[in-house]
């Protein structure tokens, strides 16, 4: 079958140059059109951008020339890697005009009629997108990528042994903030203590995804959940301390088996990794030096799973953020729609 036609907004940022690379040689989609601040509209992309992915750009998408986010695009399907700043008007204009946004921005992701999408965990939560609806334009999110790794460590222990209290903190990589990110003076030899508006993003966002649809709207998760968030000296991936408290008494091996069931399913999709999530049974593991590219960057890691004295466990998990917490996400949420048969013939 042909390919499905997709465009990039904010194609020339931290984001959109990883969807960009992630989407060379994917078996449904091709980048046709490039999107970007007005500096750049009408120069050819190759020419413009300041690359910063290890794989060279992909030929056809080098020759494309920049567009600006208030023209038309001809591709229906787009993806989102524009900065908060800008998301918010930019993403709901492009859905008003009859394309599928496929969002890695926080503007839209706690609407009430806006999906915010784990496929492994809550892919039913499309349906918030009415039949109706689907014949226009609309919104589908993925969330924080902090979120993406705690939402996958939690969702089987939410499942089938309840949640009372989760505790996070976060060891975040400097590739998290984009691109320069954080000033070198800051973060060699350092860690921050805090990260403006992260925290914040964590509990509701969380407790959206494993919430339960019910007549059209989502029963947020209902769980105390408290988040620390700082920025150290990592290029990639996103490592979290967690301890919580379950709905009931749990053994060591329950733990590990409702992981181990859960990291085993396979999502008929290109960007759908063998695992999950996984877990590695050593006090030493998950770490960024070693479990970075789990499952292509799409397999979250978990480890050093122990008893907490103040809750029930704890245990650390660790993913990529800038793949399986950001483009990654985005481009399995598309897949997942096309799978749906949301863009046509299914796949």
């Amino acid at each position: 079958m042909d390919k499905i036609p997709v465009g990039i907004l904010g194609a020339t940022g931290a984001v959109g140059q990883k969807l960009i690379a992630l989407l060379a040689g994917h078996p449904w989609f091709e980048v046709c059109e490039v999107v970007a601040s007005d500096r750049g509209v009408g120069q050819e992309y190759g020419a413009y951008v300041s690359w910063h992915e290890a794989q060279v750009i992909p030929d056809r998408v080098t020759k494309l020339r920049l567009k600006s986010c208030k023209e038309p695009l001809n591709s229906r399907l787009l993806f989102s890697g524009l900065t908060a700043e800008v998301a918010g008007p930019v993403e709901a204009a492009y859905a008003a005009a009859g394309h599928i946004v496929v969002s890695n921005a926080k503007n839209h992701r706690l609407e009430d009629k806006v999906p915010l999408i784990i496929p492994e965990i809550n892919s039913e939560h499309l349906e918030l997108i009415t039949p109706e609806t689907r014949k226009k334009g609309y919104i589908v999110t993925n969330p924080n990528c902090v979120v993406v790794m705690l939402a996958l460590a939690l969702a089987p222990i939410y499942r089938h042994f309840g949640l009372e209290k989760v505790m996070v903190t976060t060891m975040q990589a400097i590739s998290g903030a984009g691109y320069p990110g954080v000033a070198s003076l800051d973060i060699i030899g350092n860690v921050l203590p805090h990260i403006i508006g992260e925290e914040e993003k964590i509990a509701p966002e969380t407790k959206k995804i494993l919430g339960e649809l019910k007549n059209n709207a989502v029963k947020f998760a209902d769980f105390k959940l408290s988040a620390s968030c700082n920025r150290v000296p990592v290029r990639e991936g996103h490592l979290l301390n967690v301890a919580l408290q379950c709905g009931r008494r749990v053994t060591r091996a329950e733990m590990i088996a409702a992981w181990r069931e859960f990291g085993s399913q396979k999502l008929a999709l290109p960007s759908a990794p063998r695992e999950v999530v996984r877990f590695i049974d050593q006090p030493l593991r998950p770490q960024p030096s070693l479990d970075l590219m789990a499952g292509n960057g799409m397999t979250v890691t978990i480890g050093n799973l122990r008893a907490c004295e103040v809750l029930d466990w704890k245990f650390a998990v660790f993913g990529h953020n800038t793949i399986r917490g950001a483009a990654g996400a985005a481009i399995l949420n598309a897949e997942a729609l096309v799978a749906a048969g949301w863009l046509g013939e299914r796949r």
